[in-house]
């Protein structure tokens, strides 16, 4: 039991009315000392100013943890609190003290239980491995990423592709479909080269597992067509795609669809939360900026934080 809780109980009952124990045989019975005790009654009113300004900073806390809806671990809040004008400035070993003093829990990331299309019907047109796992090796726009992923709700599916810049983190395109035709994996590469064909090379690599949307002849011609080189995953080796699998499971940790009844509900929140991702959501290893700002910050120059 906690010294402090002991000498809270003694306090508590050397101040009751009805009490008729000494205070040397409380702190005898609690296995403490007599001078511990009245150290602690004499730092009382410290501890109480210490419990007003902890309260204080956990409602800052709080603030950054909702912020947009979507809750966040210590890190996250303390970069979300860096982006406020003025900035707040604590440290991260003080939010989860806090967050564990007040019960404040961060989201925990689950485990993907739906299988992938590993069994599904494809032609032979797997691509080798070019990637060979260099996610950040080559810059912004050299790896980009690309998958699919099932998203449940009402008892249905409705399917996520993603395109994800390997180096800056950004989602460059994404379509949300209710059905697996391959259409909507086409459109998300058309959509890419509308928003960012400018940005590309003939060296931008776009990465995927060996689906059969990806080894279809429609998608390998796209992609040829559109000047991209291809590359694969090894077959079942879901490390192959680790930040876009990692991505992926991140979104459905802080996304709630319980209430969403109809697909254009489940849009709205995708649509949202890819807003989100790419302009608020920060992130530790670029540099405590959200994607769109690490981009912005890697081919400017200028460091948004500034001194911070």
């Amino acid at each position: 039991m906690d010294t402090g809780y002991k000498f809270k109980v003694i306090h508590d009952m050397v101040t009751a009315e009805d009490n008729r124990l000494s205070i040397s045989m409380l702190c005898s019975i609690a296995g403490v000392s007599r001078s511990g005790y009245y150290q602690w009654v004499k730092a009382e009113d410290a501890r109480n100013n210490r419990e007003i300004k902890d309260r204080a900073d956990f409602e800052l806390i709080l603030i950054a943890y909702n912020h947009r809806g979507y809750k966040k671990g210590a890190r996250s809040i303390y970069m979300t609190m860096l982006h406020w004008n003025p900035p707040v400035v604590m440290n991260v070993k003080k939010i989860r003290r806090l967050m564990d003093k007040y019960n404040l829990k961060c989201p925990i990331r689950k485990a993907n239980p739906y299988r992938r299309m590993a069994k599904a019907l494809k032609t032979n047109s797997v691509a080798d491995n070019i990637l060979n796992r260099e996610f950040e090796e080559h810059g912004a726009r050299k790896v980009l990423l690309t998958d699919i992923t099932y998203i449940p709700y009402n008892g249905q599916f409705c399917y996520l592709s993603t395109i994800l810049d390997a180096f800056t983190k950004q989602i460059l395109s994404y379509v949300l479909s209710d059905s697996l035709e391959v259409d909507f994996v086409l459109e998300t590469v058309e959509m890419l080269i509308k928003e960012h064909g400018i940005e590309l090379s003939k060296e931008t690599l776009i990465h995927s597992d060996q689906g059969c949307h990806y080894t279809s002849i429609s998608f390998t011609k796209l992609v040829k067509d559109k000047g991209l080189r291809q590359s694969m995953s090894r077959k079942a080796n879901c490390w192959d795609n680790a930040p876009q699998e990692s991505f992926f499971g991140h979104m459905k940790d802080e996304i709630d669809l319980s209430e969403c009844k109809k697909y254009r509900e489940v849009k709205a929140i995708i649509d949202d939360w890819m807003d989100y991702y790419n302009n608020e959501r920060y992130q530790w290893q670029l540099a405590k900026l959200s994607p769109n700002e690490y981009y912005k910050y890697i081919t400017t120059g200028i460091y948004p934080l500034g001194d911070v």
